[in-house]
């Protein structure tokens, strides 16, 4: 029998918002299985589901470079957040989103780029011997549009370009460049708030969209719904689970009211703009999303 521990019944409350007793029971029943017991807390009508990404363990800065219809983000990550307030890690990070910016963001790739004189992960080294402690470059990604914006956002800020969570939004557009930056900002700000997984329905994994399904029926099921209805009403289920996690979708965050969606908002800013607009993609980064701790708590 898998051992249950304080700290993973507090990590699936924190995931599901479930009870305490009901997150130990999900545990248990699923011999540990943190996804399986996300998914018998749902069939019960006991949970939500899971937001997306895990425990936030890693410190460090992710870093926004934009440059004309194209930008990057990085992820830096240092062992403290001590660290992360120093003024030179602020600037090593600041110089591998320049080299990414010009590389691209294979992270090899941009290792091995000079920095000056030096490759980056020279730079890197360098940093680890001056300032005392570990750092890793652990990820890059890049975004651009052919023609149009890329908008871009960091939250928890400590310098310009430099937070604890990036965003990239590619906008596609025949519209004003000036205009479309601004949009981009304000798109980018919503993801970081509503932390999206796709654009729309069709960008959804698969796996996602059939794990949701069968969720919503077992559900369904065991509140006794006849068999021949469960597939419609898992339809319905599905729109909803899509205005959770579709960005065109989601109610748009700086609507007061709550009424409008993003793709709403996007169509109402084309006269200003100046034409059509579409979400190419989006990129988000938060600082140690999905590292796990070693420890204990």
């Amino acid at each position: 029998m898998a051992n249950i521990t304080a700290s993973m019944v507090k990590d699936l409350r924190e995931k599901t918002g479930a009870g305490m007793m009901d997150c130990k029971a999900a545990l248990a029943e699923t011999q540990g299985d943190m996804e399986a017991a996300v998914d018998t807390l749902r069939k019960k009508g006991l949970a939500k589901a899971a937001k997306k990404g895990g425990r936030v363990a890693a410190e460090g800065l992710i870093a926004v470079k934009v440059a004309g219809s194209k930008g990057v983000l990085v992820e830096v990550n240092s062992e403290t957040d001590f660290v992360a307030r120093n003024d030179k890690f602020q600037g090593l990070v600041k110089m591998i989103a320049d080299v990414a910016l010009d590389v691209g963001a294979d992270v090899d790739k941009i290792k091995q780029a000079k920095a000056g004189s030096v490759t980056v992960e020279h730079a890197l080294a360098d940093a680890v011997a001056t300032i005392g402690e570990n750092m890793t470059l652990r990820r890059a990604a890049g975004l651009g549009v052919g023609k149009g914006a890329v908008g871009s956002y960091t939250h928890s800020s400590v310098t310009d370009g430099l937070g604890k969570i990036g965003v990239l939004v590619g906008l596609d557009s025949p519209g004003k460049a000036d205009e479309l930056t601004a949009l981009g900002r304000l798109v980018a700000m919503h993801v970081a708030a509503s932390n999206p997984m796709a654009v729309d329905p069709a960008g959804l994994d698969p796996a996602v969209v059939e794990r949701e399904k069968n969720v919503l029926a077992d559900k369904f099921r065991q509140q006794g719904k006849p068999e021949n209805m469960i597939a419609k009403i898992v339809e319905s289920g599905l729109k909803t689970f899509y205005k959770e996690v579709c960005l065109l979708e989601q109610p748009y965050v700086h609507d007061d009211k709550g009424k409008q969606t993003v793709a709403q908002a996007l169509k109402e800013a084309e006269g200003k703009v100046g034409g059509p607009i579409k979400v190419t993609g989006f990129v988000r980064f938060a600082v140690g999303e999905g590292v796990e701790k070693s420890a204990e708590e």
